[in-house]
């Protein structure tokens, strides 16, 4: 398993958990401002596990196979089932955004300093 893919899913379920929009908002002070910074690093997540994946399964590729022989690749098909099982990206952003692991800074601090 990759670290990406071991530090991601670390102690995350797959199941939707309910957040209190009040403690999500508190991390920014305003709902929006939070809910937009998840949904950026959901994308970033989502991104670099899709890179991972393909690299993975282009190790499989080859042009020369059959069709039999492609729906038969044991391996390629473990690896897809094993980023299926991975929480949602959304799901690790929250979690993430939660637990105070994402850097973010407003663009007025910048402006007025």
């Amino acid at each position: 398993m990759s670290k990406l893919r071991r530090q991601l899913s670390a102690g995350i379920t797959n199941n939707v958990e309910t957040k209190s929009l009040d403690d999500i908002k508190n991390k920014t002070g305003n709902i929006y401002e939070s809910i937009a910074i998840v949904a950026k690093r959901a994308n970033q997540i989502n991104i670099s596990l899709k890179e991972e994946l393909h690299n993975k399964l282009d190790e499989f590729a080859s042009h020369t196979d059959s069709l039999e022989e492609i729906h038969e690749n044991k391996e390629q098909i473990e690896i897809s089932r094993a980023y299926e099982r991975m929480p949602n990206p959304a799901l690790l952003a929250t979690q993430e955004f939660m637990e105070d692991k994402i850097y973010f800074r407003k663009e007025e601090d910048e402006l007025f300093s």
